[in-house]
This record gives C-alpha cells, structure tokens and sequence, in this order.
C-alpha cells in the first residue's frame, strides 16, 4: 500500500517537522537571544552614523542652496543695473539728437 515515494513523503515530514521544532528552541535560547540583541545595536549603531551623516549633508545641502540663491541675486541685480544703464545710454543719446 505504502510505496517507497509515499515513506518518502511521510519521512520528509516527520525530519521537517522534527527539524522546525528543534530550530525552534534554538532560535528559544539565551544565546540566540544575545546574537539577536548584539545585531540589533550593531544596526542601531548603523543607523546613527548614517543620520550623523544625513544630517551632515543636508546642511550642506542647505548651504549650497543659499549660496546659488546669493549668486543668483547678484547677478539678476548685475543684468538689471547694465540693463538700465543701456536704456539711460539710449535716452540721453535721443535727447541729445533732438536737441541738435
């Protein structure tokens, strides 16, 4: 009745089972639960260096960003200025020639 895949089978389950069961009380135990704690602080650890290092660039972020606003003001103010010295230029020279 049995055939030899169905003690396969049947095998298969019971190690399985077996094998859950004892990687069950290992996972249980103190020392595992020390493995578990030490990884856990090492991945907090982890995740302070990287706001350390988040925060670190996000300021620079920030001070790049005003330093391109500064420029941008500066040169905004350079094109109007140069921009109001050539129609001034344009002025004087049509009043002039109307004058002569």
């Amino acid at each position: 009745m049995f055939g030899i895949k169905n003690m396969f089978k049947v095998g298969m389950f019971v190690g399985g089972a077996l094998f859950g069961t004892a990687g069950v009380a290992i996972l249980k135990s103190k020392d595992a639960k020390g493995a578990y704690t030490q990884a856990t602080a090492a991945v907090l650890r982890g995740k302070d260096c990287v706001m350390k290092t988040v925060s670190t660039l996000r300021e620079n972020c920030d001070d790049i960003y005003e330093d391109a606003k500064d420029i941008n003001e500066r040169r905004y103010a350079e094109e109007s200025e140069k921009a109001y010295q050539e129609a001034k230029a344009l002025v004087e020279e049509h009043e002039a020639a109307t004058e002569a």
